[in-house]
């Protein structure tokens, strides 16, 4: 079966660097499955799941926004930020989810109220990731 190289790099590090058979992300128009020799193409992600198949093996990894670049034999995700399911602080995500809600129910302004939303969607993100 074919297979391509698939990294995940943040502004800190990089998270994720291993050969897949497919990869699944969502981006700003919808699902993406890339297999090998997929269509070159750039596209931003939203905050989701990011599915990895390897060798009978899934990787999830909850990515925060950033892009995709499929290549012929390689992708690159450039994320805002990125956790492997395992490394997911599930407590701090949790009270992280409960900031953003209470500043959501206040909310005060459109700024403030659209940063909040961020945050809840990148917390219910981490948390669905480490329930997997």
């Amino acid at each position: 079966m074919s297979t391509f190289q698939v990294e995940i790099v943040t502004p800190e590090r990089k998270v994720y660097e291993e050969t897949a058979n497919m990869v699944s992300v969502t981006g700003s128009e919808g699902e993406l499955g890339i297999l090998p020799n997929h269509i070159p193409l750039v596209t931003p992600l939203r905050i989701a799941p990011v599915i990895i198949k390897r060798n009978g093996q899934v990787d999830v990894v909850a990515v925060n926004g950033g892009f995709i670049e499929v290549r012929k034999d390689k992708v690159v995700i450039l994320a805002e930020s990125a956790e492997m399911a395992r490394d997911i602080n599930v407590e701090r995500a949790e009270a992280a989810k409960q900031r953003a809600q209470q500043r959501l129910a206040a909310r005060q302004d459109e700024v403030d109220f659209r940063r909040a939303e961020l945050a809840l969607q990148r917390a219910m993100n981490r948390i669905g990731v480490s329930q997997r």
